[in-house]
C-alpha cells in the first residue's frame, strides 16, 4: 500500500501527506514570509532533512511554522482584487501554500510511524492531529473558496487547457462538493464533523499500533518451526513469546503444527484492538455518514466515488460482482486441492471442512509435497541485501536512473537508510528504506510520501519518499532472508517510490502519487511482476552461503504454484473490498446491526470458510480509515496494472524502450491527465479486463 493522501487533500480535509517546501514568490505573489529559525524538519531549498537531529521541540516549531505561513500566504491570495486575479497569483500560490503546509506533514509522518522516540513520536501524534484540523479549516475558508471562484470566472481561466485547466476545475469541484453549497451554519456543522472523523481516524490507527498483544508457548509447542525464528523469539522465562507482528504471525501459521495453538494465535490476530477499536469505528461510521448526507450524498461510498475513475457505488458494486462469479470456482477448486493435503496428512478420508488458520499450514505442506516448493528453502536465495540490489538494478535500468547511498545519512533510527536518484547525471530525488521490525513502528509496508517534485522559481523541488517496511531482520549467525512474498511487496511498495520520485509535474497538486485514489496502485502492483520474472531474479536471487543462483528448477516450481491458492487470495480481497463498502454504502451504523455481523455475513457469503465468532478483524482493518469507501481500489487498479504490464511481456521485462516509455507516460505524468488516458495512450487501446483475470489462473 501507499501512505496515500492526494496532493489536493489540503482541499478535502483528510490528513496530509504532503512535501516539505518554501512558499515563493512568483509572479504577482505575496512577498516572502520571514525566515524561521533553523529547524532540521524543515531544511532549506533541496536540502535533506536532518530526521536525527529533531527533537519534541522540533515537532512543536514545525507544526507552528506551518499554520502561520500558511496565515500569511492566504492573506496575499486574499487580498488580490477579484478582477486581477491571474492563474500565477492564485491558483499557483494556492498549489505552493499546499505544498508549504505539508511541509511539517512529511516528516512529523514519518517520526510518528518511525521514530525510537517516545517523546518525539508521541508529539508527531499531537502536531498530525493539528494540522489535520487545521486543513479542516482551509477546506471550508469561504475566502480561499471565492478567490478561486472569481479567478475560475476570469477570460484568462476560460482559455486554461492541460494540467493548468484540470487543476481549476477539480479544485473547484473539491471545494463545491465539500460544502460550499452549504449555508454557514452548516459548514460549521461540517468542520465539527470533519475533526471528529479526523480524530477517530488517528485513535483508529493509533489503537492498532499499540496493541501488543501475544502468547506465551513452551518449547514443545514451537514443533514445525524454523529455528531461525525460534531463535528470534523474546522469552519470558521458559516460555516463548509470540507476538502478532506480521512476520511472527505468519511464519507461525504456515509452520507450527499445533492446531489449537494456530487457531488461538488467529483469534489474537483477528482481535487486534478490537475493544478499543469496534467503538471507535461504530462512531467513525456514524460521523462519516452525517457528513455525507449533510453534503446532499446519499451515503459516504456516493460521496467518496464522485471523485474517483469509478464515479458512483454502483459501478463498484457492479464490479465485486462480477469479481465474485469469475473466482468462486477457482476458490472451489483451491478449497477441494487444500482439503486433499489435509485428508493425507491427518489420515482421515472424511474430512470435509478447512478452517481460515489452517490454510497456511496445509499450503504449505501442498507446497512441498505436490509442488515440491519449499518456502524455507527459497528464503536461502533472498538475503535482504541482494534483494535490495536486485530491485535497484532492475529498476535503475528500466528507467534510466542511477541510486547512490548517502553514507552517514542523517536518519531516524540506525536501519533506515538514504538514497539519492539521479537521471542523465542530475540529481531528481532521494528516498529512504527502513526495512525490520521493532517496537512501536508502523507494522506493515507502505511507502510515505515525504516531499512533492513541483516547480519553483529556484528550480525543480526534489521529490522525497520512504519506505516503511517490517521484513525479517537478521539473527545473530544468519543474514535477513525475506520469503518470496516479501521480495513481491518490496517490488510493489517501491512502484510507489517511483511514482513519486519520476514526476515532472509542475503542481504539487499532479505530482507523482497525487491520481485519483482508485488508480495509485497500479503503478506498484505493476513492479510485481519483476519479483516474478527468472530474467530479473536470476541478477540477484542467489544463495546466502553459496552464492549459487536461483536454480531454474526452483524457479519453475515457484511458477507452477503462482496460481495456488490465488482463487480463495481473490476471494479474501473481494471480501475486504465489500467490507469496507458495505459499512459505507449498506449499514446503518445507528441500527441494531453491528459491523462484526456484517463481517460474519459477508465472510460466510464470500470465502469458503465459515465466520468465527467472537473474531473481529475489521477493529485492525486499517484501511477503513485512509481507505474508506475505497478498498475496491486496489483490485480496479490491478486491471490495469495487468493491462500494461502486457506490453512488457510483448516486447521484453528488461526492454529500456518500454520502460522508459512507461515512466513518461505514466510516472511521470503523475495526475496531470485523466488515468484513463494515460493508460490508453501508453497502451496504444483501449484498457481491458484480459491479462487481469489471466493473472489470477482465471
Amino acid at each position: 500500500m501507499t501512505s496515500y493522501f492526494s496532493r489536493r487533500a489540503l482541499l478535502r480535509g483528510t490528513l496530509l501527506l504532503l512535501s516539505v517546501g518554501t512558499l515563493e514568490a512568483r509572479a504577482g505573489g505575496p512577498p516572502t514570509a520571514p525566515k524561521a529559525p533553523a529547524n532540521p524538519l524543515l531544511p532549506a531549498y533541496n536540502q535533506p532533512i536532518a530526521f536525527s537531529k529533531a527533537t519534541k521541540a522540533d515537532v512543536q516549531q514545525a507544526t507552528s511554522a506551518a499554520i502561520t505561513n500558511t496565515k500569511t500566504a492566504l492573506t496575499a491570495i486574499y487580498n488580490v482584487p477579484a478582477a486581477k486575479r491571474t492563474f500565477a497569483n492564485t491558483m499557483l500560490l494556492l498549489d505552493a501554500l499546499n505544498d508549504q503546509f505539508g511541509g511539517a506533514y512529511g516528516p512529523i509522518s514519518i517520526l510518528f510511524n518511525a521514530s525510537p522516540d517516545s517523546a518525539v513520536r508521541n508529539q508527531a501524534e499531537r502536531s498530525i492531529a493539528l494540522l489535520s484540523k487545521y486543513s479542516n479549516e482551509l477546506e471550508l475558508d469561504e475566502k480561499l473558496y471565492r478567490a478561486v471562484k472569481d479567478y475560475s470566472k476570469t477570460k484568462e481561466a476560460q482559455t486554461l487547457t492541460g494540467p493548468h485547466k484540470k487543476f481549476l476545475t477539480e479544485t473547484v469541484e473539491e471545494y463545491e462538493r465539500n460544502g460550499f453549497a452549504l449555508s454557514p451554519e452548516k459548514r460549521q456543522e461540517l468542520q465539527k464533523l470533519n475533526d471528529k472523523i479526523a480524530d477517530l481516524s488517528l485513535a483508529f490507527g493509533a489503537n492498532i499500533a499499540k496493541d501488543k498483544s501475544f502468547m506465551l508457548v513452551s518449547e514443545a509447542d514451537l514443533k514445525g518451526l524454523p529455528d531461525d525464528y525460534i531463535k528470534s523469539r523474546p522469552r519470558e522465562g521458559t516460555a516463548y513469546r509470540i507476538n502478532v507482528d506480521g512476520p511472527s504471525y505468519g511464519t507461525f501459521m504456515k509452520y507450527a503444527e499445533s492446531e489449537p495453538l494456530r487457531k488461538k494465535l488467529y483469534v489474537l490476530y483477528n482481535n487486534r484492538a478490537a475493544e478499543a477499536n469496534l467503538p471507535v469505528l461504530k462512531q467513525l461510521l456514524i460521523e462519516r455518514q452525517k457528513k455525507a448526507q449533510l453534503l446532499g450524498y446519499k451515503t459516504y461510498a456516493a460521496y467518496q466515488t464522485s471523485s474517483r475513475m469509478v464515479k458512483n457505488p454502483e459501478t463498484v458494486w457492479a464490479f465485486e460482482t462480477k469479481l465474485v462469479d469469475r473466482v468462486k470456482q477457482k476458490s472451489q477448486q483451491d478449497l477441494d486441492e487444500l482439503l486433499a493435503v489435509k485428508r493425507t496428512y491427518l489420515k482421515d478420508p472424511s474430512v470435509k471442512t478447512m478452517a481460515p488458520w489452517e490454510t497456511s499450514f496445509y499450503n504449505n505442506l501442498m507446497m512441498q509435497s505436490k509442488y515440491q516448493l519449499d518456502g524455507e528453502k527459497v528464503k536461502e536465495y533472498f538475503e535482504v541485501n541482494h534483494v535490495v540490489d536486485g530491485l535497484f538494478q532492475t529498476t535503475q535500468q528500466l528507467f534510466g536512473l542511477k541510486f547512490n547511498e548517502v553514507k552517514g545519512a542523517s536518519v531516524w533510527h540506525q536501519d533506515a537508510r538514504m538514497f539519492e536518484v539521479q537521471r542523465d547525471g542530475k540529481l531528481i530525488g532521494r528516498f529512504y528504506i527502513d526495512l525490520f521490525p521493532r517496537e512501536n513502528k508502523y507494522t506493515h509496508a507502505a511507502c510515505f510520501g515525504i516531499q512533492s517534485g513541483r516547480a519553483t522559481a529556484q528550480g525543480y523541488q526534489l521529490p522525497t519518499a520512504a519506505l516503511l517496511c517490517n521484513f525479517n531482520a537478521p539473527t545473530p549467525g544468519k543474514p535477513a532472508l525475506m520469503n518470496h512474498g516479501q521480495v513481491v511487496t518490496f517490488f510493489h511498495e517501491f512502484g510507489h517510490v517511483m511514482h513519486n520520485l519520476l514526476t515532472t509535474a509542475e503542481l504539487s497538486s499532479q505530482s507523482g502519487t497525487s491520481v485519483k485514489r482508485d488508480f495509485v496502485e497500479a503503478p506498484s502492483q505493476i513492479l510485481e511482476n519483476w519479483a516474478w520474472n527468472y530474467d530479473a531474479l536470476k541478477t540477484f536471487a542467489k544463495h546466502y552461503q553459496t552464492g549459487e543462483v536461483l536454480p531454474k528448477p526452483l524457479y519453475d516450481k515457484m511458477w507452477a504454484a503462482r496460481n495456488v491458492g490465488s482463487g480463495l487470495a481473490a476471494s479474501q480481497q473481494i471480501l475486504y473490498g465489500t467490507l469496507d463498502m458495505t459499512l459505507h454504502d449498506r449499514f446503518d451504523p445507528n441500527g441494531t446491526e453491528t459491523t462484526t455481523d456484517v463481517l460474519k455475513k459477508l465472510q460466510n457469503q464470500i470465502t469458503p470458510f465459515a465466520y468465527l465468532d467472537g473474531t473481529n478483524m475489521q477493529a485492525a482493518f486499517g484501511h477503513l480509515t485512509g481507505y474508506g469507501a475505497g478498498y475496491y481500489g486496489y483490485m480496479w487498479s490491478k486491471v490495469y496494472a495487468e493491462d500494461m504490464f502486457s506490453v512488457f511481456e510483448k516486447n521484453g521485462i528488461m526492454d529500456s524502450k518500454t520502460g522508459l516509455r512507461y515512466r513518461d507516460y505514466i510516472l511521470a505524468k503523475g495526475g496531470t491527465d485523466e488515468e484513463y488516458n494515460l493508460v490508453k495512450n501508453f497502451l496504444g487501446r483501449e484498457p481491458n479486463q484480459e491479462a487481469f483475470f489471466k493473472s489470477l489462473g482465471l
